[in-house]
């Protein structure tokens, strides 16, 4: 009985941990956190760039794991606030910003990993593509960003 109930839970951390490591690996391996304290010439802030990336991770995984936690702190908040206005435009900031910044987090190790892996001149030069390059890379951003849009549209994941 114990067995069944703890089984689970080790192999869901377990499986955590695995993923947690395989993407703060690919983060270091790109050079993503250096890249930005040299960017902005703030290397004596490195750690808490490093820090803010982890803390950024847990609670994106927390939210993804337990949903209801975030519904919670809003009943809770909006109970706090008491003004239904203030708090939707509060809201909706928030949602703003939070999309503002994970997209350009993800537009930033996109790039980092195609600047380490220069993924489009080895494929260029294995089909010996020569003219129209330009037109491949808005191809390859357009079908991302459509793929990407049609994804978050129509909720098949659900």
């Amino acid at each position: 009985m114990i067995l069944s109930k703890l089984l689970p839970v080790v192999v869901g951390l377990g499986a955590g941990i695995l993923v947690s490591a395989g993407v703060f690996t690919v983060l270091l391996s790109v050079g993503l956190v250096p890249r930005f304290a040299g960017k902005t010439h703030t290397g004596e802030k490195i750690f808490l760039y490093e820090e803010m990336v982890v803390f950024g991770t847990l609670v994106g995984c927390l939210v993804s794991v337990f949903p209801g936690a975030v519904i919670f702190g809003r009943e809770w908040l909006q109970k706090r606030l008491e003004a239904g206005a203030a708090f939707e435009w509060l809201v909706l900031t928030a949602e703003a910003l939070t999309g503002l910044f994970a997209g350009i987090f993800v537009g930033c190790l996109a790039l980092a990993i195609a600047e380490m892996l220069d993924s489009i001149p080895i494929l260029t030069r294995r089909i010996g593509f020569r003219h129209g390059l330009g037109l491949m890379v808005i191809s390859i951003a357009m079908g991302k960003a459509v793929g990407s849009l049609l994804y978050f549209w129509h909720p098949i994941f659900r």
